[in-house]
Parts: structure tokens; C-alpha cells; sequence
């Protein structure tokens, strides 16, 4: 496996999912299924982690996220790796040239100035076209960085809250409306990934629908609570590539179970398993630029349009 070469203490394994943005779960069922990773134990009996180990999880989840199998690469050797890492670079399409900008003042840390640039580049833009034309490859860009060693946990990290705030900045920019439908967005328990959550909830503000977020990580009993409560006519769930598919269908169709039967639950994000794997009463979304398409149909259903 990749080794990083990086000393250090072992980390726990919440440590873990902070740094590598696998879930709890997820390294659980790596570690039962494909023996990788395998934890040592600390004095408590819990399971921690070497840095190398951690290394190896980083990459493996960037490869995750570009739609390799984990059964296919768990277990491969360095080398193989960094085969399948080069392809990735090639076949992404090239950002406009303040990607490279944005990159530099990420890795100096200019946190104003980062933020200036997002700003202005959102400004210039639109929220529309920022959300689906220059999120995407940006990522893909501060992923690879990341992925090969260019750029620390903590600098990604900085990245992703500077775009965070930078999105709901925006979103609270935009004219408050009491339209239909009436959305309620979360994430379930384990699945950490905020980002989608606010483009999502970007989209749905363009469309006219008027949004309730819970944030990421709420549990299924108490989504159901906030939907009824709420006089919410959709739920929308974020689900990123690392999360578990199992887990995902099983969890919707307990949401289904609890909800009226009136409140539709949309399922997106960058999960291909979702569209792989229907669930009765769930409408998966396959793309973010679907949405207002999908809010129309809504509309036209219930007469609202």
C-alpha cells in the first residue's frame, strides 16, 4: 500500500473520518471485508490508526469519489496506485486559469484573498452557472492536489469551508420567497459531506422553492419529525460517493416507512448507486442541473404551476 513516510501518533478512528472524510462505518466494512485497514488497539481497546495507514485511506477515497470499486483497488500495491491516480488528471476537463490562482492561495494560506477570489468569481458568474460549471472541476482540481501530497488535510479543509461560507453568503443573498415546494434538506447520520447539501440547496433556491437545512447528520426518526412539523412537501437527501449504497436504500426506505405518504423524499448527490438502486417512493436525482426540472414536474403535479 501507499506509505507516506509520515510519522506520527496513531489516530483514532473519529480522527480518521475527520481526516479522510470515510465514514466510521466505511472503515469498519473495509476493515471486515478487504482486511484493509487494519487498526492496531490502544489501551482502551479502541482502534487507531497509523499514518500511513492514513495516507493510503486519503487516496483511496479520491479514487472512490472518481467511481473506482473499492473491492478493485484495496489491496493494490503503491505503484498500482499511482497508475490509477495519472489517468484521473488527464481525463479531467481543464479549469478556466484562476483555478491555478485559487490552488496557489490555498496552499499560502491567504484566506482573505481566497475568499475574494470565490466571491468575485461567483459574482461574475451567477450562482447558477457557479454551482454547475465551476464547483465541479475546482474540486477536481483541490482533490488531486490533495491526493498527491500537494496540499495537507488541513489546507483542503481550508478550502472547503472558504467555499462553504462563500455558498451560504450567497444563499443568503438571494430574495426570501414562500414558494412551493417547501423543501427540508439533510444528510443522514455518517454522511459528513456538507458541500452537495448547499448546492442542492443552491438549485432549489434558483427554482423558486423555498428551504429548510438541517445541516448534515440527522437522524432518520427526527427528519421525519421535522418534515410533519414543518409542513414540508419534499425531503431532500445529500449523498456523497463514499457512502455506503446499502446503507443509503436502507436508510430511505425507513424514511419512506415515517413519512406521510404526501412528502416525496428526492435523493441526490454524487452517489451512482441511487440511480443503480431504486427505492419505492424515493425520486433519485441524478444531476444537479436536473433539479429545476424536477421542481417544475413537481409543480405541474400538484397544480402549482
Amino acid at each position: 500500500m501507499i506509505q507516506t513516510g509520515t510519522a506520527g501518533p496513531a489516530l483514532s478512528i473519529s480522527a480518521v473520518e475527520r481526516e479522510t472524510g470515510l465514514s466510521k462505518d466505511t472503515l469498519r466494512i473495509w476493515e471486515r471485508r478487504y482486511r484493509f485497514p487494519e487498526p492496531g488497539r490502544d489501551v482502551h481497546g479502541e482502534r487507531v490508526y497509523s499514518p500511513e495507514q492514513v495516507g493510503t485511506l486519503r487516496v483511496l477515497k479520491r479514487l472512490v469519489d472518481r467511481g473506482h470499486r473499492p473491492s478493485k483497488i484495496i489491496g493494490r500495491s503503491h505503484d498500482e496506485l499511482l497508475a490509477l491516480i495519472e489517468p484521473l488528471a488527464d481525463a479531467a476537463a481543464p479549469g478556466p486559469p484562476e483555478h491555478g490562482q485559487i490552488l496557489e492561495l490555498v496552499r499560502a494560506h491567504r484566506v482573505a484573498d481566497l475568499r475574494h477570489a470565490l466571491a468575485a468569481a461567483l459574482l461574475r458568474q451567477g450562482l447558477a452557472a457557479f454551482l454547475l460549471e465551476t464547483i465541479g472541476p475546482l474540486n477536481r482540481s483541490i482533490g488531486e492536489a490533495w491526493m498527491r501530497g500537494q496540499l495537507e488535510v488541513f489546507e483542503e479543509h481550508l478550502y472547503t469551508e472558504t467555499l462553504q461560507r462563500a455558498l451560504r453568503n450567497a444563499l443568503g443573498a438571494l430574495p426570501q420567497r414562500a414558494e412551493s415546494p417547501r423543501v427540508l434538506l439533510t444528510t443522514f447520520p455518517a454522511e459528513l459531506h456538507a458541500l452537495g447539501l448547499l448546492m442542492a440547496e443552491g438549485m432549489l433556491a434558483l427554482a423558486g422553492a423555498t428551504c429548510t437545512s438541517l445541516g448534515t447528520q440527522t437522524p432518520i426518526r427526527d427528519i421525519a419529525r421535522a418534515a410533519t412539523s414543518q409542513g414540508t412537501d419534499v425531503v431532500a437527501l445529500s449523498f456523497s460517493l463514499a457512502y455506503p449504497v446499502t446503507q443509503a436504500t436502507e436508510g430511505l426506505a425507513e424514511l419512506r416507512a415515517q413519512l406521510d405518504p404526501g412528502i416525496e423524499i428526492w435523493a441526490g448527490g454524487a452517489n451512482p448507486g441511487l440511480v443503480r438502486r431504486a427505492v419505492k417512493g424515493v425520486h433519485a436525482i441524478p444531476e444537479l442541473a436536473a433539479v429545476p426540472e424536477v421542481v417544475a414536474r413537481w409543480r405541474e403535479a400538484h397544480g402549482r404551476g
